[in-house]
């Protein structure tokens, strides 16, 4: 694919995710665990408790879920995990504030991607109502897998299979689209779905598209669509119409990574997505050199 000034995403080698032990946290834990497999990337939990004191027991159980989707043998020892090319720490955080948390937790221990669970309730993804000060939320390359609440997304937590066929790639002039299409062509690369379609989506005139050209692959399809009305209205229609299992966004990251989502395009179409999102910040556009 040639995306003129398009930045890559980076390649994934550690996953953070939060894990507040609810079932919508064991989806997300799913989709954290099959990417780090096929990644090779550490894997790092964390929950947060105001006492600090729950149990270890309580923590997703790696090795069950490997032995599940029979990716390893049933009574696996503790170090079979790691004889599959990752490396998985659990973090039992006090604090009573588990944003504030977990973003100092990911201040130390920088990451490549957040995967976790997100509530819709009340019109409004939990995980942004938090005001965020931190260092961590102004680095512009931290791509987050969002699983929104009672959904089980594309990887099965029964046994680890990959549902994606469809992927949404909503696209404007800005912020750049090149990262998003990346990152969209690098999941289904990375996570082995021979048959996808990708739906790139613009919002406004046909004319006014941006112009892109597309990376090519035997069972992979490209098309494009155009959609008027509101932005995020018409994405989470096309979602559905479109049955898609994904929707990746470029987002602007010149004001931090949660404030780039909190009150944008991205956070409106994540209050009513069908279906995961993955929230792809990018840097603002270079300025030109003094004299051009």
């Amino acid at each position: 694919m040639t995306v003129p000034g398009a930045p890559l995403p980076r390649q994934v080698r550690s996953i953070f995710h939060p894990s507040d032990f609810s079932e919508s946290s064991e989806v997300a834990f799913a989709h954290a665990l099959k990417i780090a497999l096929v990644a090779g990337a550490d894997l790092n939990i964390l929950h947060v408790s105001e006492r600090g004191n729950r149990p270890w027991s309580e923590f997703p159980r790696v090795r069950q879920m490997l032995e599940r989707w029979r990716v390893l043998p049933p009574g696996s020892p503790r170090d079979a995990v790691s004889s599959l090319g990752i490396q998985v720490k659990k973090v039992l955080a006090r604090d009573s504030d588990p944003v504030a948390a977990a973003l100092g937790y990911l201040e130390q221990n920088p990451t490549d991607l957040v995967v976790l669970a997100t509530h819709q309730r009340e019109g409004r993804a939990r995980w942004l109502t938090k005001s965020v000060g931190q260092p961590i939320a102004r680095q512009s390359g931290l791509m987050t897998l969002f699983i929104p609440w009672g959904l089980e997304g594309f990887v099965s937590r029964g046994d680890g299979g990959v549902s994606l066929r469809n992927i949404l790639i909503p696209v404007a002039q800005e912020p750049r689209p090149g990262a998003a299409i990346e990152a969209a062509c690098r999941a289904a690369w990375g996570l082995q779905c021979d048959e996808v379609t990708f739906t790139v989506m613009y919002v406004g005139e046909a004319g006014d598209a941006p112009a892109l050209s597309f990376e090519q692959h035997e069972g992979w399809t490209w098309q494009r669509i155009t959609r008027e009305g509101d932005v995020a209205d018409a994405i989470a229609a096309v979602a559905r119409e479109s049955a898609a299992d994904l929707i990746v966004m470029a987002t602007e990251g010149r004001h931090g990574f949660l404030d780039a989502l909190r009150g944008s395009t991205t956070e409106r179409v994540l209050r009513q997505a069908p279906c995961p999102l993955l929230a792809v910040p990018i840097g603002p556009r270079p300025s030109p050199p003094a004299g051009h």
